[in-house]
């Protein structure tokens, strides 16, 4: 291999396999001498690879540990498997890597070839992911796609084209926004941007947006209300999120009851021997239900209603199970 360039990519590949290579095996595989593998690794090393040598007969030569990861080099099969796996993740998300799947994502299916492209979409036409068991705590499905294209919007500056489907009704509308940046609440999505039609900022839910493309026209960049997407979306969402005044009292002490509900001791006061006072505010009535019944204990609730009108119907639905 005569072309310095070329050898010294392809030497860093192989380097960047989790093995160290004799100096022998690595001019067999460039088809060059063995002082010229030498002169190649001390190249890299002058370009920043933090290439070490061992000696041995199990010596050679690897790549270490630097203070920035080097660029990738992959085959194939290597790009078409990672970028399948990026995919999966999108899809299902782990706690704690959508995001970074999303934006490596992104940036991987940019630089992949055509063929490779179709390959990988191939892959995920034939798949069919298990559907979550009955009764389990599934998370919103969306398509990846979506994800991708927004992701490439925000990076990119570029307004983007979307039809979305609000919560109050089933017809789509056409908006036109600058998107600013994805946040990822458990398995559902969020995009924050400005709202070009209406001039303001707004939150949609990723899972209601269909046929997303980027305009092509760039904008300057919009700083996030408060500078923190995260918190501006979490105050929103909470902001727009039904709650409810709880009081009730429980037939515990107070440091048992903090203990099983997991309730912060500013929640929980005492009321007497073996009783305490719950306060609080709870999203849902039947969430708060269950965690009430499953206590095991005497409670009587002072508000809300409805927390009282619910636990009766529960009650007569428990009845009429049990046969009386």
């Amino acid at each position: 291999m005569k072309d310095t360039p070329a050898r010294l990519l392809a030497l860093l590949s192989l380097l960047q396999s989790p093995r160290a290579w004799p100096g022998s095996e690595l001019s067999g595989r460039l088809g060059v001498s063995p002082r010229t593998v030498r002169r190649d690794v001390d190249r890299l090393r002058e370009l920043g690879y933090p290439v070490e040598a061992t000696k041995g007969a199990a010596g050679g030569y690897r790549m270490a540990a630097g203070a920035a990861m080097p660029p990738l080099l992959l085959d194939d099969e290597e790009a078409v498997a990672i970028a399948v796996g990026l995919r999966t993740a999108a899809g299902s998300p782990v706690a704690g890597i959508e995001d970074a799947s999303v934006r490596a994502l992104a940036k991987l299916e940019q630089v992949l070839p055509a063929r490779l492209r179709r390959r990988v979409a191939a892959l995920g036409t034939a798949t069919v992911p298990l559907a979550e068991p009955p009764g389990s705590s599934g998370g919103v499905r969306f398509d990846p796609e979506v994800l991708t294209v927004i992701a490439g919007a925000v990076a990119g500056r570029e307004r983007l084209r979307f039809w979305y489907r609000a919560a109050d009704g089933p017809a789509e509308r056409g908006r036109l926004a600058e998107p600013c940046r994805l946040v990822a609440a458990g398995r559902r999505w969020y995009l924050l941007a400005w709202d070009n039609d209406r001039e303001d900022w707004r939150i949609f839910r990723v899972d209601r947006i269909r046929r997303p493309f980027a305009t092509g026209v760039r904008v300057p960049p919009r700083d996030p209300p408060g500078a923190d997407a995260a918190a501006y979306v979490r105050s929103r969402l909470y902001a727009l999120a039904p709650t409810y005044r709880v009081r009730a009292t429980l037939g515990l002490p107070a440091d048992e009851a903090a203990r099983l509900l997991g309730a912060a001791a500013s929640d929980i006061t005492p009321a007497g021997p073996g009783h305490c006072l719950l306060e609080g505010h709870a999203d849902t009535v039947e969430w708060l239900a269950a965690r009430l019944l499953m206590l095991g204990c005497q409670v009587e609730v002072h508000e809300p209603a409805e927390l009282r009108a619910y636990l009766r119907a529960l009650g007569t639905r428990a009845l009429r199970a049990a046969g009386e």
